[in-house]
């Protein structure tokens, strides 16, 4: 009979199989009545899993992570049954989990609007408030696909068409409905309480375009009302903190239809990109990289060279050039990334190993094809600039490099105003190239700088690149939302693919190994971070203007000008608003504006030569001399604040 092994190494023997649930019930009742999935040696599983030998066992509720992915894969499923209710003749397809809920989508003759998706939550809760179990039943695929055609659900039929012969085919019985899903799933519908639907959105069958357009209903879970209520304060706050929003109001930037996802930016928001982008120089500069910059438009030899045409070429945009006075074509493409064109640069001439480690960087405009369905403000873009940099080294230089790297990152992040980040370490896939010798070196050496640093890092086992081992650097906004932005990437295969080589010691070419690292990513997303992170209210230094002058009557624009090409001469960005405007007015909008500093000029001022100034949040600081405003101003320049 089974003997139980739990997490803290206990034991627990039972005379006869027992379910993962009365192993919890076992343990203790409030225990049993949290439990929504266990473990067994590892593997996920339903409460209602038999443990039949031997095992290692853990009892998952929903205060786990992946206890916490249960649950909201059942609300999906719940979603579902209450939909079969209403609309008998919906036709469902998929209901996965995304990070912080769910969704589902559907195919319905009528567009669901707001005040439905009250209606349909409606009808969750009393479903869920029934307390009904959910069964599962494993089938073979011909009763699966009977099931589904029986039940009309064509979508199911597909789905169960294309599951491997391998592969387990689990349903899920809800009352009168069923569902089909590899899970797992609540045993029970009493664990499905704190649960909300937010949105509905169109989604293609699969992704494609040319398949039929469904409707995609949103949602998210939690294990408590409380956490719900909690996440729909952050979901109102981020709602408010739109960078979409935010960039109409502060007039930094639009899109428009004839160049859809590429960025007009406006002279504010430029101005924005551009302190921006002389920041990174500065700090790349100290850290011994020679910036270069290479083309946006390239042969396709190039990247049939790099493995890019063959891996990447659906998310390029190419070109056919008739040259003049040529015999044939030429087909080219605007660069998706700039790596091969990096590797040109280091391969002209000969270097010696003396000559490494070198370091590249570039301010690289890129473009890749993204389906119009998934572009989202400056955070999901078709035309970007990445912030990108390869080192070309030794093997026993990475250790070297990637303390140095992190070192440089962890000094901008907090500079930009992210005191901590997450690292994860991602390690050997199953479909890899190069040697598990070289393997153990890239990752042994990315792990031991991170030690060195005494930096806390996750493994992510098998998510590295095919080509080598990576970081992640991940930030959290001040709405608790996590953005990964930075990367180190550990690549020994396009050096050889592009034949790149050092002399060595020895006399001899060897490969070097060629590092990828970006710390903001793209210029473009990380605005769009920044803007979200503070509310629009940007940092002093960031600010596309710091200081506005504001005279009350026309009487003081002559010294309101005097003072605006003051501060200009002097390095810092102001602007003069001479509108014949009420003062209050004119406050009240360059606060809306979120400007850091209002000078306000009247007769007073003038004849005392002073301004009277009030900082953003509309904090009166005072009248003060020009000088120690611009004193008080380069303070907050030099902090970052």
């Amino acid at each position: 009979m089974p003997e139980i092994t739990l997490p803290d190494k206990s034991k627990r023997n039972f005379n006869e199989p027992i379910s993962i649930e009365e192993i919890a019930k076992d343990i203790g009742p409030g225990l049993g009545k949290a439990t929504v999935a266990g473990k067994i040696n590892g593997y996920l599983v339903d409460a209602s899993e038999v443990v039949l030998e031997d095992s290692e066992v853990e009892i998952v509720t929903s205060k786990d992570a992946e206890g916490l992915e249960v649950v909201r894969h059942s609300c999906a499923h719940l979603l579902a049954h209450a939909l079969k209710q209403l609309y008998p003749e919906v036709k469902l397809a998929i209901g996965p989990v995304i990070n912080d809920g769910f969704y589902y989508d559907i195919l319905l003759d009528k567009p669901l609007k707001d005040e439905d998706l009250q209606i349909i939550e409606d009808r969750m809760l009393k479903l869920a408030k029934t307390d009904y179990k959910v069964v599962r039943e494993v089938v073979t695929r011909k009763k699966a696909v009977k099931t589904f055609k029986d039940r009309d659900e064509p979508y199911k039929v597909a789905l169960a068409d294309e599951i491997p012969d391998e592969e387990i085919i689990a349903l899920y019985h809800h009352e009168e409905y069923t569902d089909m899903c590899r899970g797992p799933h609540v045993t029970n519908t009493k664990h499905l309480r704190a649960f909300k639907l937010t949105k509905v959105s169109g989604a293609y069958w699969r992704g494609d375009s040319q398949n039929e357009m469904l409707q995609r209903i949103y949602g998210t879970a939690w294990p408590t009302s409380k956490e719900l209520e909690k996440h729909l304060v952050r979901l109102e706050e981020a709602e408010k903190r739109d960078h979409r929003k935010i960039g109409r109001q502060l007039d930094l930037f639009h899109f428009q239809e004839e160049a859809p996802g590429m960025v007009f930016w406006h002279p504010k928001g430029w101005t924005v990109y551009r302190v921006l982008e002389d920041f990174m120089r500065s700090k790349q500069i100290e850290s011994d990289y020679e910036e270069i910059n290479t083309p946006e438009v390239v042969d396709r030899k190039l990247w049939e060279e790099s493995g890019h045409w063959d891996k990447y070429r659906e998310h390029m945009f190419i070109t056919e050039i008739d040259e003049e006075h040529a015999n044939e074509k030429r087909t080219n493409a605007l660069k998706p990334m700039n790596c091969p064109c990096h590797v040109q640069v280091y391969n002209q001439g000969l270097k010696s190993y003396r000559d490494l480690p070198i370091r590249l960087a570039e301010f690289g405009s890129c473009h890749r094809y993204e389906a119009s369905g998934t572009l989202h403000g400056l955070m999901r873009v078709r035309a970007f600039t990445q912030d990108d940099g390869h080192i070309f080294c030794t093997e026993e230089q990475i250790e070297a490099e990637t303390k140095s790297f992190i070192e440089l990152l962890s000094r901008i992040y907090s500079e930009l105003g992210f005191k901590e980040f997450e690292i994860k370490l991602s390690t050997r896939p199953d479909v890899r190239v190069g040697s598990d010798e070289v393997w153990d070196k890239a990752e042994l050496a990315l792990e031991e700088a991170i030690k060195n640093l005494d930096l806390k890092y996750e493994i992510s086992e098998g998510e590295g690149a095919f080509y080598g081992p990576k970081l992640d650097f991940v930030l959290t906004d001040a709405l608790g939302r996590e953005w990964q932005c930075g990367t180190f990437q550990a690549d020994f295969i396009l050096p050889e693919r592009l034949d790149s080589t050092y002399v060595g010691d020895d006399g001899e070419k060897h490969q070097p190994v060629m590092i990828h690292r970006a710390i903001l990513g793209s210029f473009e997303r990380f605005i769009g971070i920044l803007i979200e992170h503070h509310g629009g209210a940007l940092p002093v230094w960031l600010s596309p203007i710091q200081a506005q002058i504001l005279n009350i009557t026309d009487k003081q624009g002559k010294y309101s000008e005097k003072i605006r090409n003051l501060l200009q001469k002097s390095g810092f960005r102001a602007q003069s608003d001479l509108r014949k405007e009420k003062i209050t007015y004119k406050i009240r909008d360059h606060s809306m504006q979120k400007t850091p500093f209002l000078l306000v000029i009247g007769d007073k001022e003038v004849e005392n030569e002073t301004v009277s100034v009030r900082a953003r949040g509309g904090e009166d600081l005072g009248e003060m001399s020009v000088n120690e405003f611009m004193d008080l101003l380069q303070k907050k320049i030099d902090a970052k604040n």
